[in-house]
């Protein structure tokens, strides 16, 4: 079958990813000519990166959504040339593939005799989730759609996309496309099939909520969606975004593809969460797990400002494979001379540094008076830690912050050798970082305190363009962690200098080094490298029966879902709570069925509000 296809790539920052590469690289033994339109601006790098999988690539401005790049392609193709081939695939970026082989969708699908087909569908739903609908009508999924010449070389073809209304939102691709396609073409006369009928999967949209399922049945694709959704949707119905990631690893896709990806674009305690990428690491480990660990060159680097704890760090330290290259900071030259006498003692090679200023304290020695060493290119990781006393906390939340920190980042030889082996065989992974510090702290949902817009400022200064989580973080709290140098680059060449950060009396939220400890994961993240929280089995035990505890505790008072219990309080709380969206979380909780029967209303009152703002703007 001559076969050619109509790929529509975006990217907030125009990169072509490696899934992507993958995904049409793997096409190009089923297309005999491919057509790449993008939605984002390209830069010469990246422009060879796609021509490199494709026949032609088209730029265009990012209007339309999918229905426009989709339409100026079939206009660039030509609509007199619609019939040169017998079936024109209609595709996109929004998933990943391919997890099973292509040639075993092929070979079903060539043998249909049919005017168009999809991978997957959605079942009617009643009322419409997006507009003031009672039905969304059963229907293809746009992320596929394939044609056959009995379709495409028709009026009725051309006629759909050129009479197509102006797509300004998703709401309206969904209206004008993606739910209307079928029965539109259904209507005319033509006929279609599904690779994944959704009548054999228990739910009405089985590329999300059964997606194990339909990858246990040969599908070739994993929609991007499924990683980086809301997780309190998932788990209201348990769906596990782990098990995707084992199957696609098992049926032999390199999931570094996927969250290297997702790492640039996904907020990223979503994608933590999601893609349970949460590590409770082994206490033992294999002689081969000890060898890879043992092939890494480790810099550890330790801001040792009270130099009575060089002892403690470096014995922490010592669960490091010999061979690791330590360079200690502290404040004076009657510290240095105490803690080389220490690193001597153990034997470690390195050397102690007195820093310029104090001010930044570790942080501001770790990019500052450590830049050379981080920006050498010797090192396959670093290690860093501090002597940490955290002397103006409480005194056991102080003692279990440095303990969860230490334990958790350096529990013990086979915890460490595991660690490197993982980063050995996943080029994708960045850093590891203990988990939130939520015991003794307020951290939990406020972890941002005071830094989340000077954050912001900086991570536009320098380029890390990563979705800022909402309320917590996904940070080095404490500031320790063990990293790729590569991951940190866009913080070691950001030329800080002592006179950035504050003198010792104003080292409070909002300052530099506050908003650094949060950003170091976010700059890893920035050049698509994915982070991964790890834990001892010990700390594992306790933070999850408090969690259970405290989560509990809350929710006795509220809605037994999470997913419902946030609407319940934004709905009720505040200092001007939302009428409305009070009135319409009560429904839902207290008479379901009428909620349900009311959201076409509810969401025509809320299109009806937006239109006079909208008019009131202008």
């Amino acid at each position: 079958m001559k076969r050619a296809g109509i790929f529509l790539f975006y990217d907030p920052e125009g990169k072509v990813d490696d899934y992507i590469l993958g995904c049409l690289g793997s096409l190009q033994q089923h297309m005999d000519y491919l057509l790449v339109v993008s939605n984002s601006p390209l830069d010469e790098t990246n422009r060879k990166r796609l021509e490199s999988v494709s026949s032609e690539v088209m730029e265009r401005k990012n209007v339309g959504y999918d229905v426009g790049a989709y339409r100026d392609g079939l206009r660039h193709l030509g609509w007199d040339h619609m019939g040169d081939y017998d079936e024109l695939v209609l595709f996109n970026y929004t998933f990943f593939a391919p997890i099973h082989p292509w040639a075993s969708l092929f070979e079903r699908t060539d043998k249909w005799d049919t005017d168009f087909w999809g991978i997957t569908e959605h079942d009617e739903v009643r009322p419409h989730p997006f507009l003031p609908k009672l039905v969304m009508p059963r229907h293809i999924q746009s992320h596929w759609i394939a044609v056959r010449s009995s379709l495409s070389a028709t009026k009725d073809w051309r006629t759909y996309w050129e009479d197509m209304p102006p797509i300004e939102s998703y709401n309206d691709s969904i209206q004008w496309h993606e739910s209307r396609f079928t029965g539109y073409f259904n209507a005319l006369g033509y006929r279609h099939e599904v690779a994944y009928n959704v009548d054999d999967y228990p739910s009405a949209n089985p590329v999300f909520d059964n997606a194990s399922l339909l990858l246990q049945d040969g599908c070739p694709i994993l929609k991007r969606r499924n990683l980086f959704h809301n997780p309190l949707h998932l788990d209201r119905f348990a769906i596990i975004g782990a098990d995707m990631l084992e199957q696609a690893r098992a049926a032999g896709y390199d999931t570094d593809l996927i969250l290297s990806n997702l790492a640039r674009t996904s907020k990223p305690r979503d994608l933590v969460t999601n893609a349970g990428l949460t590590w409770v690491v082994p206490q033992s480990a294999s002689e081969e797990t000890y060898a890879a660990a043992a092939k890494q060159k480790v810099l550890a680097v330790a801001h040792i400002f009270y130099a009575d704890m060089a002892e403690e760090i470096l014995q922490r330290l010592s669960v490091l494979p010999k061979g690791y290259y330590l360079v200690a900071t502290t404040s004076n030259e009657e510290n240095q001379a105490q803690i080389s006498a220490v690193m001597e003692r153990y034997g470690v090679e390195g050397e102690v540094r007195v820093v310029a200023s104090n001010r930044g304290r570790d942080i501001g020695a770790f990019l500052v008076d450590c830049n050379d060493v981080l920006a050498s290119g010797k090192w396959d990781i670093v290690v860093k830690i501090h002597s940490k006393k955290s002397v103006q906390d409480d005194y056991n939340a102080a003692q279990l912050f440095k303990t969860h920190l230490y334990d958790n980042l350096l529990n013990s030889r086979a915890h460490v050798a595991n660690i490197l082996a993982e980063f050995a065989a996943h080029p994708a992974l960045g850093m590891v970082l203990a988990p939130l510090p939520h015991m003794g702290y307020p951290t939990m949902g406020h972890a941002w305190f005071t830094n989340r817009e000077p954050a912001q400022a900086v991570a536009k200064r320098l380029g890390i363009n990563v979705p800022f989580d909402k309320d917590m973080p996904l940070a080095t709290y404490g500031s320790m962690f063990i990293a790729r140098p590569q991951a940190l680059t866009k913080l070691v060449n950001a030329g800080f200098k002592p006179e950035n950060f504050p003198v010792e009396g104003g080292y409070k939220d909002g300052s530099l080094a506050h908003v650094l400890e949060r950003l170091m994961a976010y700059a890893a993240l920035s050049e698509g490298f994915y982070v991964r929280p790890v834990l001892a089995p010990k700390w594992a035990e306790v933070y999850y029966g408090y969690l259970e505890y405290k989560l509990a505790a809350v929710s006795s008072f509220l809605p037994p879902f999470t997913i419902d219990q946030v609407p319940y309080l934004k709905a009720h709380g505040g200092p001007i709570p939302n009428v409305l969206a009070s009135i319409k979380v009560n429904i839902m909780l207290r008479q379901p069925k009428v909620g349900n029967a009311l959201k076409p209303a509810y969401r025509l009152v809320r299109k009806g509000a937006a239109t006079v703002r909208k008019l009131h703007r202008h």
